[in-house]
């Protein structure tokens, strides 16, 4: 695994768009306030046309047009690091036009985003053997920034390796009209968090200490269930590099059922076969939802009970904020106690 260089001021960031551009409100302003931010902290700033494209289908633009951009950014020595203009809905079809085997033999720079950018970040970990940022899209550091943010950039600048879960939440029924507005905490954060015994999956006591390390790897379970068997899986082989990997899966649009035929999948397919822990972060679509008795709890436990290694749910990873930023592709060891989290990461 080749570790990207830290940033510093001075170097130069490029935001490329490979799924939504930054066209609507309240993206666009946004957009334009983590510009000024990153000029503030000294950084020199690219922005990638496609950024400013709408006339695409689910995506900024033509897949190979949005695909060329990001690899022309990824390549370009003067380029530093790589952050993504937003997440989306078919970014699978533009990573079908990178040649992931070609960026293996790149010089590695930091690339950061999440939600549909998993079909970016994923293969670069997989396929390309470069570590990769699960954390804020570029917009996302347009508002006042918060310990999620501060955390993201001080993982880019080399100043910090070890995550912690934050204190509460945003239930996702909120929004607030003003689109610089702070996340409106609502909720405390409460783990749920499953440890294995002779008869399955149990819930784990407050006073439990759980503990396990391995490689992060995962993402947005949405688009994860269709990289599965596809060119840009690379997981038997990743397997056979790390013999014990930390699975960190979110989900987005999926409802209950989704989510549990999703990890049946990926479990049938021998995903998981190297899992030493998972991680949830809470899910968007099917928070506190219940489908046909199936919730979001038993969507994960009933499938993944009989791997017997522990689970961690309603961790902050994912849509609904705050979100820690996470280097998929690093050795990591967890902590987990009650409701307390700790994820520290270091170069392997």
């Amino acid at each position: 695994m080749k570790f990207p260089e830290p940033l510093k001021p001075g170097d130069t960031i490029a935001i490329a768009a490979p799924s939504f551009g930054a066209t609507t409100e309240p993206y666009t302003f946004r957009f334009d306030e983590a510009v000024k931010q990153f000029k503030a902290l000294g950084y020199n700033v690219v922005i990638g046309e496609c950024c400013h494209k709408s006339d695409g289908l689910g995506i900024s633009t033509k897949p190979e047009v949005a695909a060329k951009e990001l690899v022309d950014f990824y390549l370009d020595p003067k380029i530093d690091a790589v952050l993504s203009c937003g997440g989306g809905e078919l970014m699978c079809e533009t990573v079908t036009h990178i040649d992931f085997e070609k960026l293996r033999s790149a010089k590695p720079k930091w690339f950061m985003g999440y939600s549909d950018n998993t079909n970016f970040i994923f293969p670069l970990v997989t396929v390309s053997g470069i570590p990769a940022i699960y954390g804020p899209n570029a917009p996302g550091f347009g508002k006042p920034w918060e310990q999620s943010e501060k955390d993201a950039w001080e993982i880019l600048e080399g100043k910090k390796y070890t995550v912690f879960g934050y204190p509460s939440f945003q239930n996702p029924e909120v929004e607030s009209e003003d689109p610089l507005s702070p996340y409106i905490y609502t909720d405390e954060k409460v783990l749920t968090s499953f440890v294995s015994s002779k008869n399955g999956l149990v819930k784990a006591g407050d006073d439990t200490k759980i503990e396990f390390e391995g490689t992060l790897l995962g993402g947005c379970l949405d688009c994860l269930t269709f990289l599965s068997g596809t060119k840009l899986d690379g997981v038997e082989q990743f397997n056979k590099n790390n013999k014990k990997v930390i699975w960190v899966l979110e989900s987005c649009d999926q409802n209950p059922m989704d989510i549990r035929r999703s990890l049946w999948h990926l479990r049938e397919g021998g995903w998981f076969k190297n899992a030493a822990g998972f991680i949830f972060g809470r899910p968007l679509a099917s928070f506190r939802q219940s489908l046909m008795g199936v919730d979001e709890y038993n969507a994960v436990t009933d499938i993944l009970g009989s791997l017997n290694v522990p689970v961690i749910m309603d961790a902050d990873v994912g849509h609904i904020d705050p979100s820690m930023p996470l280097i998929m592709g690093s050795h990591a060891k967890v902590s987990v106690q009650g409701n307390d989290l700790k994820i520290q990461m270091e170069e392997k």
